[in-house]
Protein backbone atom coordinates (compact mmCIF):
# COMPACT_ATOMS: atom_id res chain seq x y z
CA UNK A 1 0.00 0.00 0.00
CA UNK A 2 1.16 3.30 -1.30
CA UNK A 3 2.11 5.76 2.24
CA UNK A 4 1.03 8.95 2.14
CA UNK A 5 4.79 9.88 2.69
CA UNK A 6 5.83 8.08 -0.72
CA UNK A 7 3.38 10.09 -2.43
CA UNK A 8 4.58 13.43 -0.88
CA UNK A 9 8.03 12.94 -1.83
CA UNK A 10 7.42 12.81 -5.84
CA UNK A 11 3.83 14.99 -5.72
CA UNK A 12 5.82 17.59 -4.59
CA UNK A 13 7.69 18.18 -8.36
CA UNK A 14 4.41 17.96 -9.75
CA UNK A 15 3.21 20.68 -7.91
CA UNK A 16 7.00 22.95 -8.16
CA UNK A 17 8.67 21.27 -11.05
CA UNK A 18 11.38 23.81 -10.86
CA UNK A 19 12.07 22.41 -7.58
CA UNK A 20 14.23 19.59 -9.70
CA UNK A 21 16.66 22.60 -10.92
CA UNK A 22 17.53 23.42 -7.05
CA UNK A 23 17.71 20.07 -5.69
CA UNK A 24 20.29 19.32 -8.73
CA UNK A 25 22.36 21.99 -7.19
CA UNK A 26 21.97 20.28 -3.96
CA UNK A 27 22.98 17.22 -5.14
CA UNK A 28 26.33 18.68 -7.24
CA UNK A 29 24.48 18.20 -10.86
CA UNK A 30 23.89 21.41 -12.77
CA UNK A 31 20.65 21.49 -14.31
CA UNK A 32 19.59 25.01 -15.11
CA UNK A 33 15.45 26.42 -14.45
CA UNK A 34 12.67 24.84 -16.57
CA UNK A 35 11.29 27.09 -19.30
CA UNK A 36 7.87 24.72 -18.96
CA UNK A 37 7.25 21.52 -17.79
CA UNK A 38 4.44 18.99 -18.32
CA UNK A 39 3.08 16.06 -16.29
CA UNK A 40 3.56 13.06 -18.35
CA UNK A 41 1.52 9.42 -18.01
CA UNK A 42 3.23 7.48 -15.41
CA UNK A 43 2.38 3.76 -16.69
CA UNK A 44 5.20 2.47 -18.45
CA UNK A 45 3.32 -1.14 -18.92
CA UNK A 46 3.99 -2.71 -22.70
CA UNK A 47 1.24 -4.94 -24.13
CA UNK A 48 1.66 -7.42 -22.22
CA UNK A 49 0.51 -8.71 -18.72
CA UNK A 50 3.32 -6.94 -16.57
CA UNK A 51 2.49 -3.44 -15.52
CA UNK A 52 5.65 -1.07 -14.35
CA UNK A 53 4.99 2.51 -13.41
CA UNK A 54 7.14 5.37 -12.43
CA UNK A 55 5.76 7.51 -9.46
CA UNK A 56 6.33 10.61 -10.93
CA UNK A 57 7.13 11.68 -15.06
CA UNK A 58 8.00 14.94 -16.09
CA UNK A 59 9.12 16.13 -19.33
CA UNK A 60 11.03 19.68 -18.70
CA UNK A 61 11.65 21.71 -21.55
CA UNK A 62 14.64 24.33 -21.42
CA UNK A 63 14.98 27.98 -22.76
CA UNK A 64 17.40 26.80 -24.88
CA UNK A 65 15.07 24.15 -26.83
CA UNK A 66 16.77 21.09 -25.24
CA UNK A 67 14.33 18.66 -23.38
CA UNK A 68 14.46 15.69 -21.04
CA UNK A 69 12.10 13.44 -19.01
CA UNK A 70 12.95 13.38 -15.51
CA UNK A 71 11.46 10.19 -13.61
CA UNK A 72 11.38 10.66 -9.52
CA UNK A 73 10.92 7.86 -7.30
CA UNK A 74 9.89 7.93 -3.88
CA UNK A 75 11.97 4.82 -1.99
CA UNK A 76 11.13 4.52 1.60
CA UNK A 77 13.39 1.06 2.12
CA UNK A 78 16.11 -1.03 -0.16
CA UNK A 79 14.21 -3.43 -2.56
CA UNK A 80 17.16 -5.73 -4.04
CA UNK A 81 14.50 -5.37 -7.47
CA UNK A 82 14.22 -2.09 -7.72
CA UNK A 83 17.94 -1.06 -9.54
CA UNK A 84 16.12 -3.41 -12.54
CA UNK A 85 13.28 -1.84 -12.57
CA UNK A 86 15.25 1.66 -12.43
CA UNK A 87 16.95 0.75 -15.53
CA UNK A 88 14.12 -0.51 -17.14
CA UNK A 89 12.57 2.83 -16.58
CA UNK A 90 14.81 4.49 -18.42
CA UNK A 91 15.37 2.83 -21.58
CA UNK A 92 11.87 2.16 -22.04
CA UNK A 93 11.12 6.36 -21.86
CA UNK A 94 14.64 6.82 -23.86
CA UNK A 95 13.03 4.46 -26.61
CA UNK A 96 9.41 5.54 -26.68
CA UNK A 97 9.93 9.44 -26.11
CA UNK A 98 13.25 9.75 -28.03
CA UNK A 99 14.64 12.39 -25.20
CA UNK A 100 17.01 11.64 -22.73
CA UNK A 101 15.61 10.53 -19.05
CA UNK A 102 16.70 11.31 -15.60
CA UNK A 103 16.04 9.49 -12.57
CA UNK A 104 16.20 10.96 -9.37
CA UNK A 105 14.97 9.00 -6.40
CA UNK A 106 14.08 10.63 -2.99
CA UNK A 107 14.32 8.93 0.36
CA UNK A 108 13.51 9.77 4.14
CA UNK A 109 16.02 7.53 5.76
CA UNK A 110 19.82 7.93 5.50
CA UNK A 111 20.18 3.81 4.82
CA UNK A 112 18.04 3.66 1.65
CA UNK A 113 19.78 7.04 0.58
CA UNK A 114 23.22 5.60 0.30
CA UNK A 115 21.84 2.33 -1.19
CA UNK A 116 19.95 3.55 -3.99
CA UNK A 117 23.06 6.35 -4.53
CA UNK A 118 25.61 2.98 -5.28
CA UNK A 119 25.88 2.48 -8.48
CA UNK A 120 24.34 -0.72 -10.11
CA UNK A 121 25.54 -2.32 -12.98
CA UNK A 122 23.93 -5.17 -15.38
CA UNK A 123 25.36 -7.84 -16.76
CA UNK A 124 28.35 -10.06 -16.72
CA UNK A 125 30.20 -9.46 -13.79
CA UNK A 126 33.33 -9.00 -15.88
CA UNK A 127 31.61 -7.12 -18.46
CA UNK A 128 28.63 -5.17 -17.34
CA UNK A 129 26.73 -3.85 -20.33
CA UNK A 130 24.79 -1.25 -18.00
CA UNK A 131 25.57 0.92 -15.17
CA UNK A 132 22.59 3.16 -13.21
CA UNK A 133 23.69 6.61 -11.75
CA UNK A 134 20.56 7.65 -10.05
CA UNK A 135 20.27 11.10 -8.18
CA UNK A 136 19.86 10.91 -4.95
CA UNK A 137 17.93 12.95 -2.26
CA UNK A 138 17.78 11.99 0.90
CA UNK A 139 18.99 12.90 4.69
CA UNK A 140 22.32 12.29 3.84
CA UNK A 141 22.79 15.43 1.46
CA UNK A 142 19.24 17.61 1.91
CA UNK A 143 19.90 20.73 3.87
CA UNK A 144 18.70 20.98 7.41
CA UNK A 145 16.96 24.19 7.51
CA UNK A 146 16.54 26.00 10.07
CA UNK A 147 16.48 29.60 9.08
CA UNK A 148 13.39 31.49 8.34
CA UNK A 149 14.91 33.49 5.96
CA UNK A 150 16.64 30.84 3.77
CA UNK A 151 13.34 28.80 4.41
CA UNK A 152 11.80 31.58 2.48
CA UNK A 153 14.47 32.03 -0.34
CA UNK A 154 12.69 28.86 -1.89
CA UNK A 155 9.82 27.44 0.27
CA UNK A 156 9.67 24.32 -2.35
CA UNK A 157 12.82 23.29 -1.61
CA UNK A 158 12.28 24.13 2.39
CA UNK A 159 9.31 21.77 2.32
CA UNK A 160 11.21 18.31 0.38
CA UNK A 161 14.24 19.19 3.25
CA UNK A 162 11.23 19.53 5.92
CA UNK A 163 10.16 16.31 4.23
CA UNK A 164 13.65 14.20 3.93
CA UNK A 165 13.92 15.20 7.71
CA UNK A 166 11.07 13.47 9.08
CA UNK A 167 13.26 11.83 11.09
CA UNK A 168 15.77 14.10 12.42
CA UNK A 169 16.16 14.70 15.94
CA UNK A 170 15.96 18.61 15.55
CA UNK A 171 12.50 17.75 13.53
CA UNK A 172 10.71 20.85 15.80
CA UNK A 173 13.12 23.57 15.21
CA UNK A 174 12.68 22.60 11.16
CA UNK A 175 9.10 22.28 11.30
CA UNK A 176 9.00 25.60 12.97
CA UNK A 177 11.04 27.20 10.77
CA UNK A 178 8.90 26.12 7.95
CA UNK A 179 5.40 27.41 9.81
CA UNK A 180 7.07 30.33 10.43
CA UNK A 181 8.67 30.97 6.62
CA UNK A 182 4.95 30.23 5.89
CA UNK A 183 3.65 33.35 7.96
CA UNK A 184 1.92 36.53 5.67
CA UNK A 185 2.26 33.51 2.36
CA UNK A 186 -0.81 34.27 0.32
CA UNK A 187 -3.13 30.94 0.89
CA UNK A 188 -2.50 29.90 -2.22
CA UNK A 189 1.15 29.24 -1.81
CA UNK A 190 0.60 27.81 1.53
CA UNK A 191 -1.80 25.41 1.34
CA UNK A 192 -0.13 23.17 -0.47
CA UNK A 193 2.87 23.45 1.52
CA UNK A 194 1.13 22.74 4.24
CA UNK A 195 -0.72 19.45 2.84
CA UNK A 196 2.35 18.61 1.20
CA UNK A 197 4.55 18.73 4.59
CA UNK A 198 1.49 16.97 6.69
CA UNK A 199 1.27 13.82 3.83
CA UNK A 200 4.92 14.03 3.47
CA UNK A 201 5.79 13.38 7.82
CA UNK A 202 2.96 10.59 7.18
CA UNK A 203 2.45 8.85 10.24
CA UNK A 204 5.39 10.04 12.10
CA UNK A 205 5.45 11.97 15.76
CA UNK A 206 6.14 14.90 13.48
CA UNK A 207 3.06 14.84 11.98
CA UNK A 208 1.46 15.42 15.29
CA UNK A 209 3.75 18.66 15.51
CA UNK A 210 2.86 19.54 12.36
CA UNK A 211 -0.84 19.82 12.76
CA UNK A 212 -0.52 21.45 16.58
CA UNK A 213 1.93 24.31 14.61
CA UNK A 214 -0.63 24.63 11.32
CA UNK A 215 -3.73 24.55 14.13
CA UNK A 216 -1.60 27.83 16.43
CA UNK A 217 -0.31 29.68 13.22
CA UNK A 218 -3.76 32.10 12.10
CA UNK A 219 -2.23 32.68 8.92
CA UNK A 220 -3.63 28.71 8.35
CA UNK A 221 -6.83 29.64 9.95
CA UNK A 222 -8.89 28.34 6.00
CA UNK A 223 -6.18 25.67 5.08
CA UNK A 224 -7.72 21.97 4.36
CA UNK A 225 -5.40 20.60 7.09
CA UNK A 226 -7.06 22.97 9.82
CA UNK A 227 -10.06 22.67 8.24
CA UNK A 228 -9.68 18.74 9.15
CA UNK A 229 -8.08 19.15 12.89
CA UNK A 230 -11.10 21.36 13.79
CA UNK A 231 -13.78 18.68 12.19
CA UNK A 232 -12.00 15.66 13.84
CA UNK A 233 -14.55 16.43 16.73
CA UNK A 234 -11.94 14.70 19.96
CA UNK A 235 -12.13 16.29 22.35
CA UNK A 236 -8.88 14.84 23.94
CA UNK A 237 -7.38 15.92 20.52
CA UNK A 238 -8.49 19.40 20.89
CA UNK A 239 -7.32 19.98 24.01
CA UNK A 240 -4.18 18.58 23.64
CA UNK A 241 -3.81 21.07 20.16
CA UNK A 242 -4.83 23.93 22.35
CA UNK A 243 -2.23 23.56 25.06
CA UNK A 244 0.57 22.89 22.82
CA UNK A 245 -0.78 26.49 20.94
CA UNK A 246 -1.11 28.07 24.56
CA UNK A 247 2.65 27.12 25.65
CA UNK A 248 3.81 28.00 21.74
CA UNK A 249 2.28 31.75 22.43
CA UNK A 250 4.40 32.17 25.43
CA UNK A 251 7.14 30.88 24.12
CA UNK A 252 7.05 33.50 21.15
CA UNK A 253 5.98 36.20 23.62
CA UNK A 254 9.00 35.28 25.96
CA UNK A 255 6.61 34.96 28.89
CA UNK A 256 8.00 32.89 31.83
CA UNK A 257 5.61 29.94 32.36
CA UNK A 258 5.59 28.14 35.56
CA UNK A 259 5.38 24.78 36.31
CA UNK A 260 2.33 25.19 38.20
CA UNK A 261 0.83 26.82 34.94
CA UNK A 262 2.33 24.73 32.58
CA UNK A 263 0.97 21.54 34.24
CA UNK A 264 -2.96 22.50 34.81
CA UNK A 265 -2.54 24.00 30.94
CA UNK A 266 -1.51 20.32 29.49
CA UNK A 267 -3.73 18.08 32.38
CA UNK A 268 -6.39 19.61 31.26
CA UNK A 269 -8.55 17.35 28.85
CA UNK A 270 -11.58 19.57 28.44
CA UNK A 271 -11.26 22.39 25.36
CA UNK A 272 -14.08 24.40 26.47
CA UNK A 273 -12.19 26.58 29.26
CA UNK A 274 -8.74 26.08 27.26
CA UNK A 275 -10.59 28.28 24.24
CA UNK A 276 -10.57 31.81 26.08
CA UNK A 277 -7.25 30.62 27.96
CA UNK A 278 -5.99 30.75 23.84
CA UNK A 279 -7.29 34.29 23.93
CA UNK A 280 -5.92 35.47 26.60
CA UNK A 281 -2.26 34.43 25.99
CA UNK A 282 -1.49 36.79 23.90
CA UNK A 283 -1.86 39.88 26.02
CA UNK A 284 -1.44 37.81 29.46
CA UNK A 285 1.76 40.11 31.05
CA UNK A 286 1.98 36.63 33.37
CA UNK A 287 1.48 33.18 32.48
CA UNK A 288 -1.04 32.60 35.32
CA UNK A 289 -3.39 35.18 34.17
CA UNK A 290 -4.96 33.42 31.35
CA UNK A 291 -7.23 31.69 34.12
CA UNK A 292 -8.63 34.61 35.02
CA UNK A 293 -11.51 36.41 32.84
CA UNK A 294 -11.05 39.73 32.60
Amino acid sequence: MVSSSHEAMHRIFQEYPGLFSRVSEVLGVTIGPPASATVMPTDLTENRPLERRVDTLLRIDMEDGQSYLLAIEAQGKKDPDKPVSWMYYLSYLQAKYKLPPMLLVVCQDRATAEWAARPFTAGHPQSPVLTLHPLVAGPHNMPVIKDVAEARKDLALATLATITHADNPDVDAILKTLSAALRDVPETIANPIVELTAQGLGNRPAAQQWRNLVAVDLSFYKSPLSEEIRDEGRAEGRAESLAYAILEVFERRGIDIPDEVRERIIRCDDPQPMYPWFSRAFTAVAAADIFTEG
